[in-house]
């Protein structure tokens, strides 16, 4: 037998089983878990920096909402505040609030004379540290509101200075007060002694919420209820113009405008408008609505006109998407039975878009709302807000703040008063801006349908 007639014998082939996984899934496999393990990573990742930043915001401003006050009995003396004794309020409104600042510091001082408390003060004016520096004036807008208070003792509960604020949250140390030329260790001793009687209490600060802003020596005055107006105003301007004009103008280039050149150039603006950093528009708004038309700095209606024009390009992006969603079926059946262009839209495609419409719209005076750089420019950071406007248009043209801004304006200033209140008013626009985007979520949960 020659070798060319043996014949090789074949290879057998390999069995595999199918419930076993091979090494190429294996590791297919293992590179899927290897990337689930990095998403789930990512999202505990920023669960946990969002926890930390909500714990930093709320341990930093929830004493914001709470306020020293001192309750005290106030002689008011008719030999300084009428002297003439004919309750004549021209004659009343003579007397400034320098005459009614020895009243109160006569008040505290027999209090803490009384109360047995053993200190180095034997002036009254020595009480001043303790109050603040608003107390004189509310004492006298009551004493104007009602004259035959005079002559009486009238209990007042009046803000305590914003060191005695501090001591009693813990901002304030006594170890600190060398550097201190506001108030004095024996001063913080009064305020231990007052505690328990009650004289020195803390309470809910609802002058925090519904108050004005203050100057520097008054932070525990400081509230952010008219910067709030000037908000309500601005989103009242932004709704009014941004949603009519930025709902037609996507209607236009969805519905009826031809498909070119021109409209392809306008669409590619419109994004890139969208991208556009906030301050930009706030440089627009300056050259165009303050030195070009001149109106009203620090104007809420001039913010409202400058986040239109922000919030613009948002709305129409949204809304041209809730519009492509509405199926061409509904067009053509619109279309089919003898309705005009103009009726399919606004009759059956419109009503159909409508809650993704209002979604796009809430979340855009969400965002405008907590926005500040604009704002900057405007000089809505240069004016203190003291008094709330009294109309409409009071409201839309006088000087004005923003919550934004009266953040930004709080977080410059020295008293660390102020810096507790920044962070309060973080608290409120986060409670704002979370409100309105729920809102935006379940008004799409509760119109939209499902094709």
């Amino acid at each position: 037998m020659s070798d060319a007639s043996i014949q090789a014998t074949p290879e057998q082939p390999k069995t595999t089983s199918l419930l076993v996984a091979d090494p190429h899934t294996q590791k297919r496999k293992t590179a899927e878990k290897r990337f689930q393990a990095y998403g789930l990573a990512g999202i505990f990742a920023g669960i946990f920096f969002l926890i930390v930043l909500l714990i930093a915001i709320l341990s930093s401003g929830t004493g914001a909402f709470t306020q020293t006050f001192i309750n005290v009995p106030v002689y008011l003396d008719p030999a300084k505040l009428d002297k003439k004794g004919n309750r004549d309020i021209n004659d009343l409104k003579k007397v400034s609030t320098f005459g009614y600042n020895p009243l109160v510091q006569n008040a505290l001082f027999q209090i803490v004379q009384d109360a047995g408390v053993e200190t180095p003060f034997e002036k009254t004016k020595d009480m001043k540290a303790l109050i603040s520096a608003s107390a004189a004036a509310q004492i006298r807008d009551v004493v104007l509101n009602n004259p035959d208070l005079i002559g009486e003792t009238v209990d007042f509960r009046i803000l305590a200075s914003s060191r005695v604020d501090g001591y009693l949250k813990g901002r304030v140390h006594r170890e600190d007060l060398a550097r201190d030329k506001n108030i004095d260790a024996e001063h913080l001793d009064i305020v231990d002694a007052l505690l328990p009687s009650g004289v020195v209490r803390k309470s809910f600060n609802l002058g925090f919420i519904t108050g004005a802003d203050a100057s520097e020596s008054r932070a525990e005055q400081a509230g952010l209820g008219v910067s709030m107006l000037g908000s309500l105003f601005m989103m009242f301007v932004v709704l009014v113009l941004a949603l009519p004009i930025g709902v037609a103008a996507s209607i236009y280039l969805e519905e009826f405008a031809p498909k070119n050149r021109i409209t392809d150039l306008i669409e590619v603006n419109i994004s890139n408008l969208a991208a556009v950093p906030s301050i930009v528009f706030g440089i627009l708004g300056l050259a165009v609505f303050i030195q070009f038309m001149h109106l009203p700095q620090s104007a809420p209606l001039v913010g409202g006109l400058v986040l239109t024009l922000m919030t613009l390009p948002t709305i129409i992006i949204s809304t041209r998407a809730s519009l492509k969603s509405v199926p061409p079926s509904i067009r053509d059946a619109a279309l089919g039975v003898g309705a005009s262009k103009m009726q399919a839209v606004f009759h059956h495609v419109l009503p159909l878009a409508a809650p993704g419409i209002l979604t796009g719209t809430i979340i855009g005076l969400a965002q405008a709302l907590g926005e500040t750089a604009p704002l900057l420019l405007i000089g809505m950071v240069g004016f203190i807000a003291s008094n709330a406007p009294d109309g409409l248009a009071s409201g839309l043209l006088d000087p004005n703040s923003a919550m934004p801004a009266q953040i930004y304006e709080w977080a410059k200033r020295a008293d660390p008063a102020y810096y507790e209140r920044a962070w309060g008013g973080i608290i409120v626009l986060l409670v704002f801006l979370v409100s309105m985007n729920t809102i935006a979520v379940l008004l799409r949960r509760r119109f939209e349908r499902r094709w």
